[in-house]
């Protein structure tokens, strides 16, 4: 079994990959912030758990993906949306409820899905997702097609029963999903420190065969790096692969956390040394690959789309009544 700790360097990297994960980043962590805003002013309702912080992870293993890949994960869930190419006006319409979100404004922020982006939700029950992702990969294997499923859930999820249920069978049928564990030290408001006497999450695979490593959070470059391992051993038809990306998310559990259970000094820390985007943006002027004004420019730009989201939430007319009944059977 394959199983340590990722050390590796930095890759070289081009000026365009630099930008394209910078861009990307930016625009989840302005979609988030955005959604603050609004469910702030009450146009979002229920609940709503913000991305901010954790851009870098689902940034990086987009990268390694290829089409057709799938992705499922839990109610954080605006960041991998956004990363897998869903339209911003879509998922700001689904927080607000209307109509022209992607659940017709009946999912709201923990429940939508893209069939075409191959997004498969967003999910509110804590580890519901990871039997679900070994079950679109058993799909794929099934098919032969050489897809693989990235299956995401946290620190505190990985506490579940049914995560190891499903480890088990994925590796009993060697199935290709890639089960992604965003430790962002904090299940809820319950440090990890706390809550599990383990070293670490990825190792406990070794009790099912399957192996699995560490990556750093907070490096795009090197969650890319990771994942495009994992993703080679999934299709060579090796069977599952773990990571644990460790990250920090700089907000509450959800909205309504306060966030009381850790100081605001830990908090400044992160953002400080460790902030995902601040570290590419120092690549991209130091390398000589964008000046000041360029990156000013770009974050212009992507305040103008999520602008343009939030306003086409607004005036998105809420679902009729009528949309009750649809999308609860299909004809078979």
């Amino acid at each position: 079994m394959a199983a340590r700790k990722s050390t590796r360097a930095k890759p070289n990297v081009s000026k365009d990959e630099l930008l394209g994960h910078y861009k990307e980043m930016l625009l989840i962590r302005r979609f988030e912030e955005k959604a603050g805003q609004l469910y702030g002013m009450g146009l979002i309702g229920g609940f709503c758990h913000l991305y901010i912080g954790q851009e870098a992870v689902v940034v990086g293993l987009e990268a390694a993906t290829e089409e057709g890949d799938k992705r499922v994960t839990s109610y954080r869930d605006h960041g991998h949306m956004l990363a897998c190419g869903m339209d911003p006006k879509g998922v700001m319409a689904e927080l607000t409820g209307r109509e022209g979100g992607y659940s017709k404004g009946k999912g709201g922020s923990m429940h939508m899905f893209s069939k075409e982006k191959h997004f498969y939700g967003g999910h509110g029950i804590v580890g519901a997702q990871v039997p679900i992702g070994a079950g679109l990969a058993f799909s794929d294997k099934y098919k032969g097609n050489d897809r693989v499923t990235f299956t995401y859930f946290g620190d505190g999820a990985a506490n579940q029963g049914q995560v190891y249920e499903a480890y088990n069978m994925a590796e009993l049928w060697m199935l290709p999903v890639v089960f992604v564990i965003e430790n962002n030290q904090y299940a809820m408001g319950t440090s990890t420190k706390r809550s599990t006497k383990s070293p670490s999450y990825w190792e406990r695979g070794a009790a099912y065969g399957i192996p699995g490593e560490e990556v750093d959070g907070m490096d795009v470059l090197a969650v890319k790096a990771a994942g495009e391992k994992a993703v080679a051993h999934c299709r060579a038809g090796k069977g599952p692969y773990i990571l644990e990306v460790k990250t920090y998310r700089y907000r509450g559990h959800s909205m309504s956390d306060p966030a009381k259970y850790r100081t605001r000094e830990e908090v400044q820390k992160m953002r400080d040394e460790r902030d995902p985007i601040e570290q590419v943006r120092e690549m991209l002027l130091t390398g000589g690959h964008a000046t000041e004004d360029d990156l000013k420019s770009i974050d212009k730009d992507i305040k103008a789309v999520v602008n343009d989201a939030a306003e086409f939430s607004k005036t998105s007319p809420e679902p009729a009544l009528e949309e009750l009944w649809t999308d609860i059977y299909v004809d078979a």
